[in-house]
């Protein structure tokens, strides 16, 4: 007898349909998968024999065959065992496939029939809507992950007879109530604080221009100023997430099995990989293509600290992802893209001892020396970086300062909300979230220059020798900086700020 039954892969963060087709005819005992499977599908015969049988059903002492169609693309994970195993009670009779040809069963079993949680779900549940499914079968452990996706009724249950009595009607199984964004959100304490950051006011501003915009920045400075902390504190001002970039960020955070208890990803991440990190771990891909650094850091921020220490390889690959805000893994069997907009804050010291440039201490560098050290950094990624910001050791006296005039973190994050706020409004469900993703097209739409601003702009772009893409990046920074004080229109003084942040490169760079 033959039987189908509706499951689904990954490919990347999308999933797409597999549909196990189980043939059981006369012929010696044998269970074959076919159907470009890898390792953990080609042995997960054993495991559907033992939980079948452990879960008090008859298994087929005939030749069964297991298709998963189409044939031709590759599959890979352990979440086809639930489908194949209900596929073969379907096709021994023991279940009436009629009832449930609409249902998607996803899950691994475990030798007892017991379901384990499997990575992707929440992926596989948006896809599963948009291809118009409205029943799904899933491991109880990934219950979270269905708690925001209306439009499907998603069934959590913990063992293959509680997927059986599912399928015989034998007992009511409610689907996972559907909750609210709002009333997930969280009011995120951190350990950091810009009011603990003594003086570096400077920094602080940029930082703030940064998160409101999503603006790219590196921190320039000696050993000891700050760089770090200050990169720390950036997450407790980032704006809140909406529900559309939640989904996104958790949809990578769920195929790479990182999700938490709430199912949903609430804050920004914040991903600071060590800099021995290789390609692979920073951009993804691998022999089971999985996201990397990057696409982890979505809609988050990416730290590198002392950039120039991570191999100059990886840290060209970031070239497309900061330009497009996605990367493409290209394979001999696949190709997958990521998403991988994120806000690269990157630290580095001038030199191999860290004091060329400071106000008080003396270089010990050779011009060699700094020469060699900063040719770490290309031309091409410095100019996607839109703010570039000096950091200096302060005084011993501010550091010591008891009285804390500082302004807190939570200030600074209402300003960042409402800038955030503007943008959200300005560019009205386009995809946008941020002025630093607007295309060419919406640079001309939206920053609108006058004839002073142009004369400011000119006169910068010739003295400063900027490139096309400076330019654009300027424009987006004073953009944002007009949104912090609600401004419609851009002023010069925004234009000459948004300046300031490009003059770094040419300091150390032509040196």
């Amino acid at each position: 007898m033959l039987a189908k039954v509706l499951s689904f892969g990954l490919n990347g963060i999308d999933g797409f349909l597999v549909t196990a087709e189980i043939d059981i005819t006369a012929g010696l005992p044998g269970l074959e998968i076919v159907g470009l499977g890898d390792t953990a599908i080609k042995e997960s015969k054993e495991r559907v024999k033992s939980a079948i049988k452990n879960s008090g059903f008859h298994f087929p002492t005939n030749r069964i065959v297991v298709n998963l169609a189409p044939a031709d693309k590759k599959k890979e994970g352990p979440l086809f065992d639930l489908s194949i195993a209900m596929g073969i009670l379907f096709a021994n009779g023991e279940l009436d496939i009629s009832k449930k040809d609409d249902t998607i069963f996803i899950g691994e079993l475990s030798l007892d029939g017991s379901i384990r949680k499997v990575n992707g779900v929440l992926p596989i549940l948006i896809t599963a809507r948009k291809m118009g499914y409205k029943k799904a079968v899933v491991p109880y452990a990934n219950r979270e992950e269905a708690k925001y996706i209306e439009g499907i009724s998603v069934y959590a249950l913990s063992s293959l007879k509680e997927v059986c009595d599912f399928c015989l009607h034998k007992d009511n199984y409610s689907p996972v109530r559907i909750e609210s964004f709002e009333s997930a959100s969280e009011n995120k304490k951190y350990q950091m604080d810009f009011c603990l950051v003594k003086g570096q006011r400077a920094a602080k501003r940029a930082l703030e221009i940064a998160a409101a915009g999503g603006h790219n920045v590196i921190m320039i400075g000696p050993p000891g100023s700050g760089k770090t902390m200050l990169a720390k504190c950036f997450s407790s001002i980032l704006p809140d997430m909406t529900f559309e970039e939640a989904l996104e960020t958790t949809k990578i955070h769920s195929v790479c099995g990182e999700l938490g208890e709430d199912g949903i990803i609430k804050s920004r991440p914040f991903r600071s990989p060590h800099h021995t990190a290789t390609l692979v771990s920073l951009t993804g891909g691998g022999k089971n293509s999985k996201p990397g650094e990057i696409s982890l850091a979505h809609n988050g921020v990416l730290f590198l600290d002392e950039m120039p220490e991570y191999q100059r390889s990886t840290l060209e690959a970031l070239r497309q992802p900061l330009e497009d805000g996605k990367i493409t893994i290209a394979r001999a069997m696949q190709t997958a893209i990521y998403p991988a907009q994120f806000i690269l804050i990157a630290s580095m010291n001038p030199c191999p001892c860290g004091n060329f440039g400071s106000q008080t201490k003396e270089c010990k560098c050779t011009p060699q020396q700094i020469r060699k050290y900063l040719s770490k950094l290309s031309g091409p990624l410095m100019d996607r970086i839109d703010l570039h910001i000096e950091v200096d050791n302060i005084s011993y006296g501010d550091l010591i300062d008891k009285v804390s005039n500082e302004e807190t973190s939570a200030s600074i994050k209402e300003r960042v909300n409402k800038a955030r706020k503007i943008q959200l409004e300005r560019f009205n469900g386009a995809g946008q979230f941020c002025n630093a993703h607007m295309s060419t097209k919406e640079c001309n739409a939206f920053c609108h220059l006058d004839e002073e601003c142009e004369n400011l702009l000119k006169v910068a772009f010739e003295k400063l020798n900027l490139s096309a893409r400076a330019y654009n990046r300027i424009l987006k920074v004073a953009r944002t900086i007009a949104d912090l004080e609600a401004s419609e229109k851009i002023k010069p003084e925004h234009i000459a700020e948004a300046i300031s942040y490009r003059t770094l490169d040419k300091k150390y760079w032509s040196y």
